[in-house]
């Protein structure tokens, strides 16, 4: 087992707010996009270096997903911003049609998703998007689990080309990953090897997985690690290589247990390697308003809830 420690916590829209910057000064066709919540998405410090190519679009997200998509036409790279919940629920049609079908380039970073908005409750708190953008043809979508790797995977995004859908959240969260990380879209990040079961988990999930390994640990259980960061393309080779070894599968992940990493991997084991899993989401329900760390254990996303999927699925092999 790989013990991972931290020595701070931050929010992993500021991660994106700093990859925005760099990328800005990395390439100048990078331009930003935002429906009025540049402090709530971190746009700031890119606007004061870069006023000339930042669009405040106002409450009106579906229009700033067709401006974004005709900025690709000029050879423009268009990151928009807002809420998760605005990012697809609200622009859904727009998405599809201005830019999946014709594959635009366009990067669309969407914050406070899931659960962990907290306060602002279910209208607010979206757990189907991983769901509804990997359905469609053409889009990249990313969940990164810290800071360092949100800012790191921001400026992956801006060498891809393609559109991609960028999802990241409002809580301060362990920072655990290296800062000078080299982030590679559709790979996924071993953290920690084992042989008794497979953890696979994305986003705010990732560290309470690290959490549940020790506490397995010390039940004797060896569990094996590992980022889904990527949910699309999702990284099959790896998927298939921790299975073969441990033949039995926990999903971890702050969205609905419909449409999101957990059915990517069941698809995976049905095509692949058959093998029980358990899946710790949102079991069909939606959030409600309250403190994110207590809404997380209430919904059964934490570390308890993935030592007990863990040892139940590695009693269904046996």
């Amino acid at each position: 087992m790989i013990e991972y420690t931290y020595t701070e916590k931050q929010d992993t829209r500021s991660g994106f707010g700093e990859g925005l910057l760099e990328a800005g000064r990395k390439y100048p066709e990078v331009v930003a996009l935002c429906a009025d919540l540049v402090g709530s998405l971190k746009m700031d410090a890119f606007i004061k270096e870069f006023p000339e190519r930042f669009y405040q679009m106002g409450i009106a997200e579906a229009n700033m997903m067709g401006v974004a998509a005709g900025l690709t036409i000029g050879g423009k790279i268009p990151f928009t911003g807002t809420f998760a919940n605005f990012s697809t629920g609200r622009v859904y049609d727009q998405i599809r049609q201005s830019i999946a079908y014709s594959g635009k380039n366009v990067k669309i970073c969407a914050s406070h998703a899931g659960l962990t908005l907290g306060e602002d409750g279910a209208t607010h708190q979206i757990l189907e998007d991983i769901g509804m953008m990997r359905m469609l043809p053409h889009m990249t979508v990313i969940v990164p689990c810290d800071f360092n790797q949100t800012k790191a995977a921001t400026l992956a995004v801006a060498e891809h080309q393609g559109p991609v859908y960028l999802r990241f959240g409002r809580p301060k969260v362990p920072v655990f990953t290296a800062p000078d990380q080299k982030f590679e879209i559709g790979k996924a990040q071993l953290l920690s090897p084992g042989t008794d079961v497979s953890i696979f988990a994305c986003g705010h999930l990732v560290w309470e997985a690290l959490e549940a390994c020790k506490v397995l640990h010390a039940k004797g259980i060896s569990a094996e690690i590992i980022n889904i960061h990527t949910i699309k393309p999702l990284d099959v080779k790896a998927v298939i290589e921790s299975v073969s070894k441990t033949r039995c599968v926990v999903t971890a992940e702050e969205h609905q247990v419909f449409g999101g990493l957990g059915d990517c991997i069941s698809h995976v084991l049905a095509d692949h390697f058959p093998a029980p899993q358990e899946r710790v989401a949102v079991m069909d329900k939606f959030g409600e308003s309250g403190k994110p760390e207590q809404l997380m254990k209430k919904y059964g996303l934490d570390a308890d809830h993935i030592v007990a999927a863990a040892q139940k699925v590695i009693a269904r092999k046996s």
